[in-house]
């Protein structure tokens, strides 16, 4: 119990000396200081620990892989300093749920808390960190997915007359639940930068370099290389192409069915020994 309370105290005392220090900076124009309650109380007085202790530094490595991962789920707005307030806010996450378990810890006299808050601080960040690999993996996935039905059906109009750009904003337009597909989405944006007059071959670059698929990169290369033959050629080269394109996509779904399924068995387990209880139970009794 004294050992929460000195831990809590410790831990809570040194995040308000932060944020006042943070404070006083951002009054003095150091720039710390701001608006909003989550930068003023957590993003900056935790960025500003991360920068002083030197730990981003010696996190280089992790960080350039984390923002590689983020500036593909978030685009190119996304800067190196959002990386770093993410950190920070992840850092934030375990440093507070050490600081809640330890006073919960202290005021019930329950040491094991104490441990368990020590525990969800090493958990939570490593959760969140992994978080970004699991959502860039799922959306990569769901590009894939999508594809080869994109590249049937523009295969289709070039076949029926329509040119390139058109085709692709028709591949594009979709009413149904596959509306919001990340693929999809990428497409709407090369239309609307050839509207907004960018050519049509700097659209693709950006396209391939936004997705970061190699599936997609291959697909933007064939268009790029032979949108300006048109017709046969390109339907032949982007038929050629779907092969590879549909044996992956069947292998991205066979993946997904069978973590579906080993996602399956724990609950699986745990409605087998319910069931094992229940009927066992009174045979138990009527035994004693």
């Amino acid at each position: 119990m004294v050992l929460s309370n000195v831990i809590g105290c410790v831990l809570s005392i040194a995040w308000l000396a932060v944020v006042i220090y943070c404070d006083r900076q951002g009054n003095g124009g150091g720039g710390c200081r701001s608006k909003e309650p989550i930068d003023r109380l957590v993003r900056a007085p935790f960025l500003f620990l991360l920068q002083r202790s030197g730990i981003l530094d010696r996190m280089g490595p992790l960080t350039a892989s984390l923002h590689s991962k983020l500036f593909i789920l978030h685009g190119s707005s996304w800067s190196l300093h959002s990386t770093n307030s993410y950190i920070a806010v992840v850092a934030a996450a375990g440093y507070g749920a050490v600081c809640g378990a330890a006073w919960l810890s202290a005021l019930s006299g329950e040491q094991a808390l104490l441990y368990i808050g020590l525990l969800l601080g090493i958990v939570i960040p490593a959760a969140k960190w992994r978080d970004a690999t699991t959502k860039v993996e799922k959306r990569r996935q769901d590009m894939l997915l999508l594809l080869p039905e994109v590249m049937s059906k523009l295969m289709l109009l070039i076949g029926a007359g329509e040119n390139i750009q058109r085709a692709l904003l028709r591949c594009a337009e979709r009413r149904d639940e596959k509306a919001n597909q990340p693929l999809l989405i990428e497409l709407r944006k090369v239309n609307e930068a050839v509207r907004n007059g960018e050519s049509f071959a700097a659209a693709l670059e950006l396209l391939s370099r936004r997705c970061a698929v190699q599936e997609v990169s291959l697909f933007t290369t064939t268009l790029l290389l032979n949108y300006r033959r048109g017709g046969d050629k390109l339907a032949l080269s982007l038929k050629e192409l779907s092969y590879s394109i549909w044996e992956k996509r069947k292998a991205v779904a066979r993946a997904r069915g069978e973590e579906a399924s080993s996602k399956l068995v724990f609950p699986l387990v745990g409605i087998f020994f319910i069931l094992m209880t229940l009927v066992a139970s009174p045979a138990i009794l009527l035994i004693r």
